[in-house]
């Protein structure tokens, strides 16, 4: 089935010092490229590109821990502090050894916003309490729950290759980096990226699925890539337990690949309207968008509507919400960052990546005027910002993991 419903993004924006929205009339503006990347003309409700004045990108620091781990992936922010977790801080988790096999990472580091790094986890599949099968190679879905409780994804292999890949699962970590638990299921088959909210007692992670059918038969594409709904309960005090799971999109296409292991639907983000948004990596380079993705009981068809696709979205990895409510994603095709708007216009591209480019880029987090981004062709932690700032200045981050965008008047985008 082509995809060619537009479903128009309805505009959330997250207030910095805690979780909110804000709105503004729509205007017609003309984007004036600055620094690196194109810009285009555009009608937006929510004011200028969030883009607009970032020009400069500075490298934090490394992201390899000493035991050579490499290929950063997942990245979070620690919304409070508990046991070795501090508010403020990042967790980036590493999806290759340091032979730079795929599906072999098994680290978390915990990095300041200034560039300073620590050890979080090192997980072996001894140390698991539970089921994981095929054992460990941490992903790019990663984040934190009530109790300072970490849930990343595993997706392992045994040398790198896809032949060898296996469902994996999902581990939680209690505060220390001490394995706490394990989520698995029929329904959990590589769980590549992940975002998480979080109401009262309750936390639901939504998780995009790239092993469904098996990776042992070659390079080819399958369009059966699911995104899971699983409801926890979260209330801190205990680990977080499985309350229920719900397929909420599938057909969407996921390829086992030579270079990257595996190609399919990454970044996410839940908007104020109730709409799950998803970077659908691999065929349509194309933000989709997931209706009532909080209480559908029903897979959305096609792996939902599509928002924008094609022009300067080429193979969008990471995605997330901006401050003034566009959909900002990172590109695996060329190393740009591209900003939407909720209209489903593309607004305005950076180059997140000049030296390595293509491949380099995965999640980021976005801060009230910079977004740190992790690169795994250097193996750093990098920072799009403005002329004047530096990475040290930048500490107020976007903890949108660790609450839920309110609901948006005029319901839901259907």
């Amino acid at each position: 089935m082509p995809r060619r419903s537009f479903l128009p993004l309805a505009a959330v924006a997250l207030a910095l010092a805690g979780c909110g929205e804000s709105s503004s009339n729509s205007a017609t503006r003309t984007s004036a490229a600055a620094g690196s990347g194109p810009a285009t003309t555009t009608v937006n409700a929510t004011g200028a590109p969030f883009l607009a004045p970032l020009t400069s990108v500075s490298t934090v620091t490394s992201t390899v821990p000493a035991n050579g781990d490499l290929n950063p992936y997942g990245i979070a922010v620690v919304p409070s502090s508990i046991g070795k977790l501090h508010a403020g801080e990042l967790l980036v988790s590493n999806f290759n050894d340091k032979a730079n096999n795929r599906g072999t990472g098994t680290t978390i580091v915990q990095l300041t916003p200034g560039g300073k790094a620590s050890l979080f986890a090192r997980i072996t599949a001894r140390s698991l309490p539970g089921d994981c099968p095929g054992g460990v190679g941490l992903t790019t879905a990663l984040t934190v729950v009530p109790g300072g409780y970490v849930i990343v994804g595993s997706l392992p292999t045994t040398n790198g290759k896809s032949a060898t890949a296996s469902f994996g699962c999902l581990i939680v970590l209690d505060s220390d980096g001490r394995p706490a638990g394990t989520i698995t299921g029929r329904e959990i088959q590589g769980p590549w990226d992940m975002t998480s909210v979080t109401r009262g007692s309750t936390t639901t992670l939504f998780v995009s699925m790239v092993l469904n059918g098996g990776a042992a038969k070659g390079v080819h594409t399958i369009d059966n890539s699911t995104v899971l709904r699983i409801r926890l309960s979260s209330a801190g005090d205990y680990p977080p337990k499985v309350l229920d799971e719900q397929v909420i999109a599938d057909a969407i296409p996921w390829r086992d690949d030579p270079t990257a292991l595996v190609i399919g639907p990454t970044g996410m983000a839940l908007g104020g309207n109730g709409s799950l948004y998803v970077a659908d990596t691999l065929v349509d380079n194309r933000i989709a968008a997931i209706p009532h993705a909080m209480t559908r009981t029903t897979p959305a068809p096609d792996g939902g509507s599509t928002v924008s696709e094609g022009d300067h979205l080429k193979q969008p990895l990471g995605l997330a919400l901006a401050p003034n409510g566009d959909v900002l994603t990172t590109n695996a095709g060329d190393g740009n960052i591209v900003e939407t708007a909720p209209s489903g216009q593309q607004l305005l591209t950076r180059t997140a990546d000049e030296k390595t480019g293509a491949g380099s880029l995965f999640r980021m987090v976005v801060a009230a005027s910079s977004i740190y981004y992790v690169d795994d062709g250097d193996n750093t932690l990098k920072l799009l910002h403005g002329a004047s700032a530096t990475p040290s200045q930048s500490l107020l981050l976007a903890a949108s993991e660790a609450c839920g965008p309110r609901p948006r008047t005029g319901g839901e985008a259907r």
